[in-house]
Order: structure tokens, then C-alpha cells, then sequence
């Protein structure tokens, strides 16, 4: 069994308050959440209204399908205009670590 993580932080655009900030982030952990067996949601800097953080995990028994979906979550979030991706973490994880 492995787990595959990614962390995003994003630079938001012209936001100006927290509704702002949820208007842009809920659709974007919905997305992937609908396209990908993935389990997301915004995990850290929720008091901040320009920048936020989305955390992502997968449980595969294949880490060819594991890398390739988190790949492919990983485009997603950079291709969204309205968000500027500042950084990404990935881990992946085996039942014997």
C-alpha cells in the first residue's frame, strides 16, 4: 500500500476578503475531488485572504497510478488563471515506512 500527498500554496489575485478566498478555493477542491480519487481540502492559511494552502491524498497499491494522479492533480491546480501556484510538496508513502 503507498500514500501520495501533495500540498499546494497559492497566491490568490485581486481577493479582498475571506468570501473571496472561499469563492476560489471550495470550486478548486471540488474539481479535484470530482476528476481524481483523491481526498482534498484547504489546510492551512485560512486566516489569510491572498494566500492559501490545499492538501491532497491517495491510497493506491500501484505508485505508477499513484505518481500519475498526483501528476495530474498537480496540472490542474497550475492551470487554474486565477491562482498563482507558488509551491508544491509531494510525499509518497509505503505501509513499511
Amino acid at each position: 500500500m503507498y500514500v501520495g500527498t501533495l500540498s499546494f500554496d497559492l497566491l490568490l489575485g485581486d481577493v479582498r476578503s475571506l468570501k473571496e478566498k472561499r469563492s476560489l478555493v471550495r470550486p478548486i477542491v471540488a474539481e479535484l475531488q470530482r476528476k481524481y480519487p483523491v481526498s482534498a481540502a484547504e489546510t492551512g492559511n485560512q486566516d489569510l485572504h491572498r494566500r492559501a494552502e490545499i492538501g491532497l491524498a491517495m491510497v493506491s497499491g500501484d505508485t505508477g497510478y499513484l505518481s500519475d494522479v498526483l501528476d495530474r492533480c498537480e496540472r490542474l491546480v497550475a492551470g487554474r488563471p486565477e491562482v498563482e501556484l507558488l509551491s508544491v510538496r509531494r510525499r509518497l508513502h509505503s505501509d513499511e515506512d
